[in-house]
């Protein structure tokens, strides 16, 4: 039999699960060109992706607030013009253990500051939609602040309701905004080194993993 520790398991999307850099990295260049901005270095643009781009478009491009919605408005019609699900990759191994954890009976979901529309093109797209009780992510509408703190709230209070027991929550993250908005509700972080996190944003973490087998070792056990 397999168990888990956990009676519950919340990822992370952005830099956990998939990596769409191909495609962000991209659209941001556009959209701060189109208003006249000065474009970020490449190696500047990964550490946009986690946070919530109002958020980003703010304290990384100096936006004002009206200008950042803007940003974030323009970023999302490009995303759906591209498709959701275009340029977006599946990290090596974690495809496979979302379907041994569901197989295994432990209830998931998740918990991203991306609007939650383009999760669900996502997973739906590589098949993962059913591995998970509660598919959270943020609010469409781009004036609308969504940090991790409420989305994991909202993906803990989706468990919930459908009778799930959230006792035990475990948040898979790679960004320091995981390991800050799980905080606020108690939860433990296990921090993976393969997304967009640089050195020290998993201080906080309960455990810091590099590859998909040694978190399963720390989300199933048994044989």
């Amino acid at each position: 039999m397999t168990s888990s520790p956990w009676s519950c398991i919340l990822w992370d999307v952005d830099g956990t699960v998939a990596d769409a850099s191909a495609g962000i990295l991209p659209r941001i260049t556009e959209v701060l060109t189109a208003m006249g901005r000065t474009t970020p270095a490449a190696a500047e643009l990964r550490h946009w992706i986690g946070p919530p781009l109002l958020e980003s478009f703010q304290t990384r491009a100096l936006l004002s607030t009206e200008q950042a919605t803007e940003a974030v408005a323009a970023y999302r019609a490009l995303a759906s013009r591209d498709g959701y699900a275009a340029s977006v990759a599946l990290y090596p191994g974690v495809p496979e253990l979302i379907r041994e954890v569901h197989e295994a009976g432990v209830p998931q979901a998740t918990a991203s500051t991306k609007p939650q529309n383009q999760v669900e093109a996502i997973l739906t797209h590589y098949g993962l939609d059913n591995a998970f009780t509660a598919i959270v992510g943020a609010r469409p509408e781009a004036d609308v602040l969504d940090t991790k703190s409420d989305v994991l709230g909202r993906a803990l209070e989706g468990l919930a309701a459908a009778g799930i027991d959230t006792s035990r929550p475990v948040l898979i993250g790679d960004r320091h905004h995981d390991v800050d908005g799980a905080a606020v509700h108690g939860v433990p972080v296990v921090f993976v080194r393969w997304g967009f996190g640089s050195p020290g944003e998993e201080d906080g973490a309960q455990a810091v993993v590099d590859d998909a087998t040694q978190l399963r070792e720390l989300l199933l056990s048994g044989a």
